[in-house]
């Protein structure tokens, strides 16, 4: 895991935090996206996982499947590798 300098932030009477700036660009956060908090047993540390609006989810969808070969069956070879994974279990 990677770690930057330490920056601090303080929490408001409303319980409401900024994010620093050179974490919301270097993470990509903009308006709109939502910040999954989560405790970390046993310690004071907190997780937080950064998710993006839905506009923001489809941009990095689009094109994303230009590069799929023309006549795969992409559903079937996906069926196949989870009968070849229940197989092995």
């Amino acid at each position: 895991m990677r770690y930057h300098e330490s920056m601090i932030t303080t929490v408001t009477t409303k319980n409401m935090v900024s994010i620093p700036a050179a974490i919301a660009r270097e993470h990509g956060i903009r308006p709109g996206y939502k910040l999954d908090w989560s405790s970390v047993a046993g310690s004071d540390d907190l997780r937080v996982q950064v998710i993006p609006d839905r506009a923001a989810l489809a941009e990095r969808l689009f094109g994303i499947g230009r590069d799929v070969a023309p006549g795969r069956d992409l559903v079937s070879e996906l069926d196949d590798a989870r009968e070849a994974e229940d197989a092995g279990d």
